[in-house]
């Protein structure tokens, strides 16, 4: 995270809606960008991402349908039109294909610790880039949104915002292909406005993707049998335990002294050549042992699913993890299990398969934990974005 905080400012701003746990936010960031003004409607998420905030980000709690475009504008000091980026990540339980999808379309149901209706956010949204004018907005949702009868409202949107003034493209985008150990898909509209006289720019897919072991790269001890010391460690009030890491970045940079984001980087040691029991801990919500899925568990080969539990999967250790869903850390709910040991994925290798930081700071239980880093966007994959639109739409209106 100080890395993180360190890198030089391009000189772009970014306002950021339905801004979760932060990772969105963190990839601006690692692209160079400010982030200005952030919106976070769900207490749990706005207490996290307060807790990996920078420290001129301004954070509001408020419902977005009661926000007005020129309270941003006060808040952050900028006239309409002078805003880089609007980003934002609408609620996606309505389009999910995971979902109820349609038949929740106008009613309030419940979402993490609010309640609220999700279908109409996205119009919320096309509120804001209408009042605001940002050169850039990025919008971010589920494949679904592409699929079956939600189709109709993704052509909607994209009316709206082509409405607005915009030359908009939305393109699915596969965080597995832009550096996270994970394949997730994720719809990325993109709206860049008429009057700039630059079209939309997209990151082109790298030659390469990481897989489990590559993330975790500690796994090797546990293939040899030797275990994690199970406990609880977390509090309310107090971030689980990360794994540390024995070289920074500066470490493992190029002899040119900056490290390539088109290559893979060098293998991130954990500390010491055998991990110690506190590296290495795991919250005991992580067991499964106990609940049918357990058994299941130790029929599934690698790369395999559950015909029995919906979305239970074991990983394939040379492949990138499957999709992590943000309601698999619930104690009894199926999702992707870890490859070699009989229980989920610990908090420190979430962070590390969902592309945050070892030391990102997670407030509240395991499963509050899991459910934040399941919603966000990858920061990896979102820094990838990020510098797209900084080399090809933002650089080239200024010229």
């Amino acid at each position: 995270m100080a890395e993180i905080a360190a890198v030089p400012a391009n000189g772009f701003s970014v306002a950021t809606t339905f801004a979760g746990a932060g990772g969105s936010s963190l990839g601006y960031r690692m692209a160079g960008f400010r982030v200005l003004w952030a919106n976070e409607f769900v207490a749990a998420a706005h207490a996290t991402y307060e807790a990996n905030k920078s420290p001129a980000t301004i954070v509001d709690s408020r419902d977005i349908r009661s926000i007005e475009p020129a309270e941003i504008l006060a808040a952050i000091n900028l006239a309409v039109g002078e805003l880089d980026i609007l980003d934002g990540s609408p609620p996606c339980a309505s389009f999910s294909m995971a979902g109820k999808r349609s038949r929740d379309w106008g009613k309030i149901k419940a979402y993490s610790d609010r309640a609220q209706r999700t279908d109409d956010l996205f119009g919320e949204f096309v509120r804001l880039v209408a009042g605001l004018m940002p050169k850039v907005f990025v919008a971010e949702n589920v494949s679904g949104l592409v699929k079956g009868v939600a189709k109709g409202y993704f052509l909607r949107t994209l009316a709206a915002f082509k409405a607005a003034g915009y030359k908009v493209e939305a393109r699915l985008l596969d965080a597995q292909w832009l550096g996270v150990p994970q394949a997730r898909q994720r719809l990325i509209f993109q709206g860049v406005r008429a009057d700039l006289g630059v079209a939309p720019a997209f990151p082109k897919p790298l030659g390469y993707r990481y897989s489990v072991r590559d993330a975790l790269p500690w796994i090797a001890q546990l293939e040899e049998g030797k275990g994690y010391n199970s406990r609880p460690f977390y509090s309310a009030d107090r971030p689980s335990q990360t794994i540390l890491a024995e070289r920074s970045f500066k470490a493992i940079s190029t002899a040119k002294g900056r490290h390539s984001i088109d290559m893979p980087a060098p293998t991130v040691l954990t500390h010491g050549r055998e991990h110690t029991n506190s590296e290495l801990m795991v919250e005991s919500e992580t067991d499964i042992s106990r609940f049918a899925i357990g058994a299941e568990w130790d029929k599934l080969r690698p790369g395999e699913k559950s015909a029995r539990y919906f979305q239970l999967q074991k990983p394939v250790l040379a492949m990138p993890c499957p999709t992590l869903t943000f309601g698999a850390g619930a104690l009894s709910c199926a999702g992707v299990v870890h490859p070699t040991q009989k229980r989920r994925f610990s908090i420190a290798e979430l962070k590390r398969i969902c592309a945050f930081p070892d030391d990102f700071v997670l407030t509240g239980t395991y499963t509050q934990q899991w459910e934040r880093l399941g919603r966000a966007v990858p920061p990896v994959m979102m820094a990838k974005i990020a510098a797209a639109i900084r080399d090809n739409v933002l650089e080239g209106a200024r010229l």
